[in-house]
């Protein structure tokens, strides 16, 4: 397995691709600057882990997901609601995970199956099979060949990571992960997140576009293009289906960032502006800054948005209305 080389072609179809979602990824420099939209991204972040986790039939919905995620009560199934924590916390974990690191892989693993699965964090000791019904579809590489097959696989992402694009690089690396299925359980949901842990160390957007929830959308298809793969012996459908997924995803999240910055308006931003790397300032003071008489149309216009949006926090927030109340930028 010396120098193995994971078998595609690059198409036409993929070069395309590859084009549009740069060209979207362009039409995204405000969705950069995150700190001005952190309910989208808050959502977007919230929306991954639902889709992934529905996509292994976690039977929560989206609102129960938020609500675990901010820490209310759900009543429901307690495994269900454990994926959902474990989820949450290795998504968190994105930007300190090294993509090329075995290492880092099963603690990831060991996060996203806490309390779930027996050997957690662990590669799989016993012979595993893909099903659909009870027609078995693809057989796993045997227990004792995953150690060579992930660092192979491993070696060859690190060869490649500046001869390959990181989209089909990164996807590629997917289609591979789930042939070899080097977990027990919990395969899918970790791949899709190291694919944005991949991603997002050549474009920090992808942090938070929900690819996720796009695959959800065409789960059959998902699950269609990784079986001819498995028949053909190469990943290269599965490769342009994936960036199919990233394209059209992009496109949902250019019209979310549309509406997010008519929502942050003209004058949260002028507020933001004011408030910048200064320490936290009461009402009166923020109102001479800005030049402003009114304090109805101050809180209309620029207090409340901002504090719905999180974008400025009370000092004391306890007792919103106290007279010594000051704002600041976290």
């Amino acid at each position: 397995m010396n120098n193995y080389v994971p078998p595609f072609e690059i198409t036409n179809t993929m070069l395309d691709l590859v084009s549009s979602i740069m060209k979207k990824i362009g039409k995204l420099e405000n969705y950069k600057d995150l700190n001005k939209m952190p309910i989208l991204r808050r959502n977007n972040r919230i929306h991954s882990i639902h889709s992934s986790l529905a996509i292994e039939d976690n039977s929560l919905s989206f609102k129960e997901v938020k609500d675990i995620i901010d820490g209310k009560v759900v009543i429901g199934d307690q495994k269900e609601i454990q994926e959902v924590k474990n989820a949450y916390k290795a998504y968190e974990m994105m930007s300190e995970i090294n993509p090329y690191s075995i290492k880092d892989l099963k603690k990831i693993h060991g996060v996203m199956t806490f309390l779930t699965v027996d050997d957690a964090g662990e590669f799989r000791k016993g012979n595993e099979g893909v099903f659909n019904g009870d027609v078995c579809i693809h057989v796993c590489p045997k227990p004792e060949m995953i150690n060579t097959l992930m660092t192979e696989l491993f070696n060859w992402l690190k060869e490649n990571k500046n001869k390959i694009h990181p989209l089909i690089l990164s996807s590629i690396f997917h289609y591979e992960f789930v042939f070899i299925h080097p977990f027990s359980d919990g395969n899918g949901r970790t791949v899709r997140l190291w694919q944005n842990i991949l991603l997002s160390k050549w474009e920090d957007i992808f942090a938070y576009v929900p690819i996720e929830s796009q695959i959800k959308e065409y789960q059959n298809e998902y699950y269609d293009a990784i079986n001819n793969c498995n028949k053909n012996g190469n990943s290269t459908e599965f490769v342009e289906f994936m960036l199919k997924m990233i394209d059209e995803v992009l496109n949902h999240l250019i019209e979310s960032t549309k509406n997010e910055t008519n929502h942050i308006s003209i004058y949260v931003n002028k507020l933001l502006d004011i408030m910048k790397d200064k320490p936290a300032m009461s009402t009166s003071e923020l109102m001479k800054e800005l030049g402003l008489k009114s304090r109805l149309s101050f809180r209309q216009n620029y207090l409340e948005p901002a504090l719905q949006n999180g974008l400025i926090k009370m000092t004391n927030p306890d007792k919103p209305t106290s007279k010594n109340q000051t704002y600041y930028i976290d």
